[in-house]
Order: C-alpha cells, then structure tokens, then sequence
C-alpha cells in the first residue's frame, strides 16, 4: 500500500478500529438499501422467478462479503466488492431472451470467464481499456433512461402514493446524499402500507398482499445455464464492458486515490472466478464497488490510512447478513407496483444517469457518436434477438470510426 504515513501515530492509535468499523456497515447499508430493488428488477426482468431472483440476490450478498473480507485481511486494504447495478438496469433494460433466465444465466458465467481473461491477459485488459469511455458512457445513460422517467410515470399513475417518495429523496437528498435513495425506498413502503390498508389512493397502480413465505429464511436455487448466441451477444458481452467501465476500473480509480494500489489482475481474477460461482443460483455479476468504496477507503473511515482495511473487513460481514433479508426483499418487491419499484430504482439512479450523460455530452469529438450510441440504446431496439445496448455501442462504433476516417482522409 501506498500510503502516506501517519503524522501522529498516537492519536492514531487512541482512534481504536471503530470508526473503521461503521464506515463499513455504512457502505454496506448504503450499497444494499440503494440497490437491491435494481437487482431483483433485472433478475426479474432476464426471466427469473421470485425464488430465482431471492436466490440471486442471496448469494450475491454472501459471495461478495466474502471475497471482501478475503481481500481486506489478506492485503490490508480497504478492498469493496459489490455486485453490478449498472448490470442490473442492462438485464432489466434488454428483458427475457430465447432460453429464458436459463440463458441469462449462461451469459452470466461468460462474464465470469471475460474477467478473468482481462486479469490474467494484459492485451485483452487493454483492448478493454481502449473501448471510448464516451461510448461506454452514453451506452449506459440509454440504459438509465428508461428508470429515471419512472418516477414521473408513477407520479402521473399514483400522484399521493408517490408524491411523499419524491419529496423524501429530494429532502434527503439535500442534506444526505448518500441516504437518499435507502429514505426513498422506506417512504415508498410507508405509503404502500398506507394505500394497502385504503388510507391513501392507489391510483392506477394495482396493489397486491404480502404473504408470509416472503418473510421466511432464503434458500438458494439452482438454474441449469443454456448457453446461446443471441444471449453472448446481447446480455454477456455488453454486461462485460458496462461492468469493466462502470464499476472495475472505477473502483480501482478510487483506490488509488486514496493511497492504495492493489495488484489489478488478481482483483479481477477472484471477481470473475466470485461471478462464476454466483451464476448458477441466480447472480449476474461480482466486481469492484465503486461509490460505496470510497466510504470504506477516504479518510472518513479512519484518520490511520493502515487500519481502513477494517471497513472493508466490516462491509463483508455486513453483507453476509444482509444476504439473509433477501426473501423478504423479494416478497416487498412483490407485493409493491412494478412501476412503484422501477420509480425508486429511477430516483437511486438519477445521479448515474447524471454522470453518464455528462461524460459523453462533454467529450465533444466524439460526441455525434455517443448521442448516436444514448439514443439506440434507449430505443430499446433489438435485431436477431440481441438487445439495444449492443446496437448502440456497433452504431456508436461505426459513426466514431468514420468521422475519424474523415479527419485522417
């Protein structure tokens, strides 16, 4: 690690490791409570049943708590593992294919086998790399856009059901960014409750019950993967690049600037060989966190750069109990409006959609490519049964390539 000594050992020292430990469970609480909805949308939305969609969710948690905790005792470093929301919004965004969730599930253990040839294969890595980050960029705000309209969707179906959300993340929002979207998904199961209960109108939304299996211990589920073309093509290879370019690398970016500088194909390696494991009960993608590493890798988490390790030790503990909410994270999500869900996922997602616009808005050589790339993505065009997002990068790719044929020429 390189990190910068302590200038003051002792009051280091006087610390003690517990603001190290709550910096943990705060990112894992923040990591979860912003993002299970996501998953269980995009598991749901590749073809999984509840139990499947519970499962992957579960193992997710439990897989990723480990290989955190793995990382951080083994290296002594703040190392956060997360699983792919930007991969969630991909799922939910290109919807169940030829083969069903099976082959969803086949795409998902390609992912495994890419991330582990981009850790052990520089050449691959760098040809990764080489993608335009505009592309990327503008691939993934197509995906975003389709869950950040929701909000105003449900809005217009169930203005008192969803109106009291909307004012609790802005309020939140204000002064706690990072709890916004956890205070959106509380509010949202408050007014639920209430309209089930005939308290506040529903709207066109449709209402269901909660029965009691939801709140029953998880189990996992296998899923038999079938492995097909159309799903490569349009699931594995752009939940690839979306998962290298949004949550990889930076993730690694935040790592090193705090003073940290982990061995990156080793990471990506034990996050492959994790996603390859996850796969089969349901779970799409393991990786580097991004947002929620800085919680456990700035200097918030401890003023002793050398003992932040423990926040990530703490966040992998977390997420392994958080692993056991999954069923009844599924059964709310079950008895909630599907549109009501998608809404809270789309006001967790506005600040990426944010980012994502900006960074191709801003590159302006490449900018009438990136627009080209944001707008077939959010199309959701499909051909031969691949999705959008692969449209968009091939469309993106082709307009790029001849402007810069024009310039040379």
């Amino acid at each position: 690690m390189d990190a910068s000594p302590s200038l003051n050992a002792g009051a280091h020292a006087e610390v003690g490791p517990w603001p190290a430990v709550m910096a943990g469970l705060l990112a894992a609480a923040v990591g979860y409570g912003s993002s299970f909805a996501i998953v269980l949308q995009g598991l749901i939305g590749a073809g999984a049943s509840p139990g499947q969609a519970a499962s992957g969710l579960l193992v997710l948690c439990a897989v990723q708590g480990l290989v955190s905790i793995g990382f951080a005792w083994r290296l002594r470093m703040p190392i956060s593992i997360a699983w792919s929301t930007p991969g969630a919004v991909l799922l939910a965004a290109t919807g169940v294919g030829p083969g069903g969730f099976a082959a969803a599930v086949g795409a998902f253990l390609v992912v495994g086998a890419l991330i582990i040839v981009a850790g052990l294969w520089r050449p691959f890595g760098r040809a990764v790399l080489a993608i335009p980050g505009p592309l990327a960029s503008a691939m993934l705000a197509g995906l975003l856009l389709g869950f950040c309209v929701a909000p105003f969707k449900a809005l217009a179906a169930a203005p008192l059901l969803m109106l009291p959300v909307i004012l609790v993340w802005v309020v939140v929002g204000r002064f706690a960014r990072l709890y916004a979207a956890t205070a959106a998904m509380a509010a949202a199961a408050a007014m639920l409750g209430l309209a089930a209960a005939g308290l506040v109108p529903g709207g066109t939304l449709g209402l269901t019950g909660v029965s009691l299996g939801s709140f029953l211990l998880p189990r996992l589920e296998w899923v038999v993967p079938i492995f097909s073309w159309s799903a490569v093509i349009s699931i594995a290879l752009p939940l690839f690049l979306v998962t290298m370019a949004a949550q990889n690398i930076p993730g690694l970016a935040v790592l090193r600037a705090n003073g940290y500088h982990p061995p990156a194909g080793p990471l990506l390696v034990a996050t492959g060989i994790a996603t390859l494991a996850t796969a089969p009960f349901g779970g799409h993608t393991i990786n580097l966190a991004a947002v929620t590493a800085a919680l456990c890798a700035g200097p918030d988490a401890h003023p002793d750069p050398k003992r932040r390790w423990i926040a990530g030790l703490a966040a992998g503990v977390a997420y392994l109990v958080l692993g056991l909410l999954s069923t009844s994270a599924m059964g709310f999500i079950s008895a909630a409006p599907p549109l009501l869900i998608q809404a809270v996922a789309g006001l967790a997602l506005v600040g990426a959609f944010g980012s994502s616009l900006g960074g191709f808005l801003a590159a302006t050589a490449e900018r009438d490519a990136a627009v080209i790339t944001f707008v077939a993505t959010a199309s959701g065009f499909a051909l031969f049964g691949i999705g959008s997002a692969f449209w968009g990068l091939v469309a993106g790719g082709a307009v790029l390539a001849l402007h810069r044929a024009r310039r040379k020429s």
